[in-house]
């Protein structure tokens, strides 16, 4: 039994085939999913993992929360949510980021989100129901949902009739949706069909509890690695140097020629007794100037 994530819901787009054939495939983001605390037997009577994701301001975190993101050395996070495990095993360490390949290609997971809100609708919108006849004395009342008192035992309507009334944004699990594919570079999940909620929607991913854990999938979890805070720089093949920048590149000047190119550089400087090039002529017109003067 292993943990779930927290992704986003993205959107939809199609993946294709080798053999040609395309597969519509909802698109789940997991947007720096971190563990965030853990759930003890011994504290709390069941092994549980507290994750995080997304990122929040300071303004709508409580302080509380906070305090508990700045003891496991994690950002705010915008969403929390509890996955329970088996056992001690099933526990990743305190801010270790989950990565996309916690799941493998081919495996069903079972998402949980809140389905899209429709506002207030009525009876044949909201449970199918067929409506009234068109004829026959039915007049502007086509589509209601007709009587729903009874007589006098009991007297009243049940509760939990099918009416009108708010549809949508309910909470539900679809369950046994194949991963199509993972990308763990840019923290995507592409999952066949169609999953609930609206776009940019908190979803859970879990293993589908119907069904077994194909093999090689990664135990406790797969953590991400991340790169290191130093940018890497890339060279361009010898090849692909434009012509224009060819005068930028110089060649590596030996000892000889440096050397040699000192010699040059002091060729023109004085010593104690000859005088440097400059100062020889200024040598001269001093000498000049003293002997017209006498």
């Amino acid at each position: 039994m292993r943990t779930g994530v927290i992704a986003k819901k993205v959107g939809m787009t199609r993946l294709f085939q080798e053999d040609g054939r395309h597969v519509p495939v909802t698109v789940l983001a997991l947007e720096d999913c971190q563990v965030v605390s853990h759930r003890t037997a011994d504290r709390d009577g069941y092994f549980a993992l507290q994750v995080g994701s997304g990122e929040a301001k300071q303004k709508n975190v409580n302080k509380p929360q906070r305090e508990a993101f700045a003891k496991a050395e994690v950002p705010l996070k915008m969403k929390v949510a509890e996955f329970r495990v088996e056992n001690e095993e099933g526990l990743m360490p305190v801010g270790s980021t989950i990565s996309a390949e916690h799941f493998v290609a081919g495996q069903k997971v079972d998402i949980t989100g809140h389905t899209q809100g429709k506002g207030f609708a009525g009876a044949m919108k909201r449970w199918g129901f067929g409506g009234l006849r068109a004829t026959h004395g039915v007049s502007l009342s086509h589509r209601s949902h007709g009587s729903t008192g009874n007589r006098q035992d009991p007297g009243r309507v049940f509760k939990n009739k099918k009416m009108a009334g708010h549809m949508g944004d309910r909470q539900r699990t679809q369950q046994n949706l194949e991963i199509v594919r993972t990308d763990a570079d840019r923290g995507l999940l592409f999952v066949k069909g169609s999953v609930p909620g609206a776009k940019n929607a908190w979803l859970l991913v879990r293993d589908a509890v119907k069904l077994p854990v194909p093999e090689g999938v990664p135990f406790p979890g797969a953590i991400l690695e991340k790169k290191g805070a130093a940018s890497q720089h890339e060279e361009a093949d010898p090849g692909l140097v434009e012509s224009a920048a060819e005068h930028e590149v110089h060649d590596q000047v030996d000892a000889e020629q440096q050397a040699k190119r000192a010699a040059e550089q002091k060729a023109g400087a004085g010593d104690d007794v000859t005088p440097a090039t400059g100062e020889e002529n200024k040598a001269d017109g001093a000498a000049d100037g003293e002997s017209k003067e006498s």
